[in-house]
């Protein structure tokens, strides 16, 4: 065993690991290829609390989090693994451009490493100023917030792929490996918010999966909503993932090829990761976090060469492994023992080959499904009840994604005595909001062997009872507040009863949120309709009133800012909720019955949208 001790982790986010060669991807990914030929690939890694930030301090911290708390900062409490190796004379440094970093959710991240370089221009990240709007050239989004401005303001300043943001966060960490290959003791994160969307690869990665035609939209970002473009759009879309999936796998690339060079396979530890994948059109679904967190979006690529123990040729894994067990893994390969608040544990094959296998693998985002796997079934617990209450925030540091929590949240604040992780402080609880309501689309159990795209959801008492008892007993490994307990109803303690379970009475939920997008056609064909647009329709005072009445949680008078162009059918689910088409259905036979009344006026003042590839 060489007396150095260094260790590089490469993080992208949202990567698919279903795109990727060695899971069986048909991208064109060689340095993937290359990696996998090096390390032992894990087959049954899962995320754990999610999406960005939340998983994010499970590296840190080593435990769960989305129980307690929602998107958020490392909390005064927290342990975090780049502090606890800089504590041990280990030097630390994160090259990233993941913008989330420096927001108030997340600003106390970077500053846990020794040092760190932050690469502006990703997504929304505030970079570059402009008064005058960009020039949007597509219709995919419906534009419901400011970050697809921004990103099309710094795009602009972005000029070949030497000035990419991905680009930069690499050439910054390789600066660092080159800088002090021959030191002893260093771990270095070289972190890009690629192939997040927006899918904004570099052009001679868009040549290669011909998505570069002069004239053609540039269809990169998708909605977090159900497909609704036609096949040739949506085909579209994927293939301007996997361009920037390419630019990813270059990137990665040149890290190898470093490796090579400096001959650091002897020496070096070498994790490749992600935070969570992202839907494609997987389930009828673009993004993550609004519908339910299925396989393609939380069953992630993992990848580990360990100097210790190397491997030849390609090498599976399928121990059950998350996200929770990649700083365990730094830790005990610097020798450093994990904190008594940890759960997760090293991934080493010294550790695993000593460790009895994980049984159950729990994950899920605050105030949404928890869901539980044992690497074959899946069980994905909704709310028992419509109020997806009580749900309640600990924290000591009370900020959201970009801002603080309102006077609304902290007015109902109390100080709660904390947990045992909390390490004795107490912590402000307050009540809280999930993005969403898993109620809607109800409690899922899945077979993985037998149904690997989720598409037919099991009813079998036994097997979710022992799934449900699983994950309630993760809950109490946890310290879950008593809040989750009753949200998701079931008991604190004592074996759990058939009157428990919630498969068999929730699957008409199911079956509803799993109901194919309806074709636009299938619409009334009228004056004002599902093809006019939300400014538009806002134009007329009759249907604005029969807006007001279906979109009650939307502020009417933000619509037309919001949603500019945006047609009421591509509008629908930001307006009218997840599964909105039978809502949406009787909103457009109210329309259309306006427009019977009112032919003439509507003809002459209401223009109605031309349909597109994107409707």
């Amino acid at each position: 065993m060489t007396s150095k001790r260094r260790a590089i982790v490469v993080m992208f986010d949202s990567l698919n690991r279903r795109y990727l060669p060695p899971y069986g991807g048909q991208t064109p990914a060689p340095n993937f290829d290359r990696l996998a030929a090096r390390s032992i690939r894990f087959e049954q890694s899962y995320a754990g609390s999610l999406p960005c930030m939340p998983a994010r301090r499970e590296l840190h911290t080593g435990r769960y989090n989305f129980l307690h708390r929602g998107w958020g900062p490392l909390e005064p409490f927290d342990d975090s693994v780049p502090a606890m190796l800089g504590q041990e004379g280990i030097a630390t440094h994160l090259a990233t451009d993941h913008m989330h970093y420096w927001e108030d959710g997340g600003a106390t991240y970077h500053t846990r490493y020794g040092t760190y370089t932050l690469v502006r221009g990703q997504q929304g990240d505030p970079w570059k100023g402009s008064v005058a709007d960009p020039i949007v050239g597509d219709d995919l989004r419906v534009h419901r917030s400011g970050t697809w401005r921004q990103d099309r303001v710094n795009r602009a300043y972005i000029d070949g792929l030497h000035e990419y943001p991905q680009t930069l966060t690499f050439d910054a960490g390789l600066e660092f490996i080159e800088a002090n290959a021959d030191a002893e003791r260093w771990f270095v994160q070289i972190e890009t918010f690629d192939p997040h969307e927006p899918f904004n690869a570099a052009v001679e990665f868009r040549r290669m999966f011909d998505v570069e035609g002069e004239g053609s939209p540039d269809y990169d970002w998708p909605d977090y909503q159900q497909v609704l473009e036609d096949p040739k759009v949506a085909e579209r879309v994927r293939r301007q993932y996997q361009a920037l999936v390419a630019q990813c796998d270059a990137s990665l690339g040149r890290v190898l090829d470093l490796m090579d060079e400096r001959e650091m396979w002897d020496d070096t530890l070498l994790i490749v990761c992600t935070d969570h994948g992202f839907l494609l059109g997987e389930q009828g679904w673009w993004g993550k976090a609004v519908p339910p967190w299925y396989d393609q979006t939380v069953h992630t690529p993992l990848f580990l060469h360990d100097p210790d123990q190397p491997v030849t040729g390609d090498t599976a894994s399928d121990d059950l492994v998350q996200t929770i067990d990649i700083g365990p893994t730094l830790l005990d390969y610097f020798g450093i023992p994990v904190t008594a608040h940890m759960q997760g544990r090293s991934i080493r094959p010294t550790a695993a080959a000593t460790e009895p296998p994980r049984e159950y693998a729990l994950f899920g985002a605050f105030g949404g499904h928890v869901s539980v796997t044992d690497g074959r079934y899946v069980y994905m617990r909704a709310s028992a009840t419509a109020s997806n209450a009580p749900l309640h925030e600990h924290t000591l540091m009370p900020t959201h994604m970009r801002g603080f929590f309102t006077g609304a949240e902290l007015s109902s604040a109390e100080l709660h005595e904390g947990f045992s992780f909390t390490k004795g402080m107490p912590v402000l609880r307050t009540d809280a909001a999930a993005m969403g309501n898993p109620f809607q689309a109800g409690t899922m159990l899945f077979d993985l062997e037998a149904d690997p795209e989720q598409a037919t959801p099991l009813v079998n008492d036994d097997l979710e009872l022992r799934m449900a008892t699983g994950l309630r007993d993760m809950l109490i490994a946890s310290e879950a507040p008593p809040s989750q307990f009753v949200r998701l109803g079931l008991p604190t303690s004592g074996p759990l009863r058939t009157d428990d379970l919630l498969c068999r009475a929730q699957m008409s939920l199911v079956q509803a949120s799993r109901t194919p997008v309806p074709a636009i056609d299938s619409f009334p064909d009228a004056p004002l309709g599902v093809r006019t647009t939300v400014a538009e329709l806002l134009e007329h005072p009759g249907a604005r009133q029969i807006m007001q009445k279906y979109a009650k949680p939307v502020h009417v008078a933000l619509f037309g800012r919001v949603f500019n162009g945006a047609t009421l059918y591509r509008a629908a689910a930001a307006l009218l909720g997840p599964a909105p088409w039978d809502r949406l259905r009787e909103l457009a036979h109210e329309l259309a019955s306006l427009s019977e009344d009112e032919p003439e006026s509507l003809t002459a003042t209401v223009p109605r949208a031309a349909p597109d590839g994107a409707r």
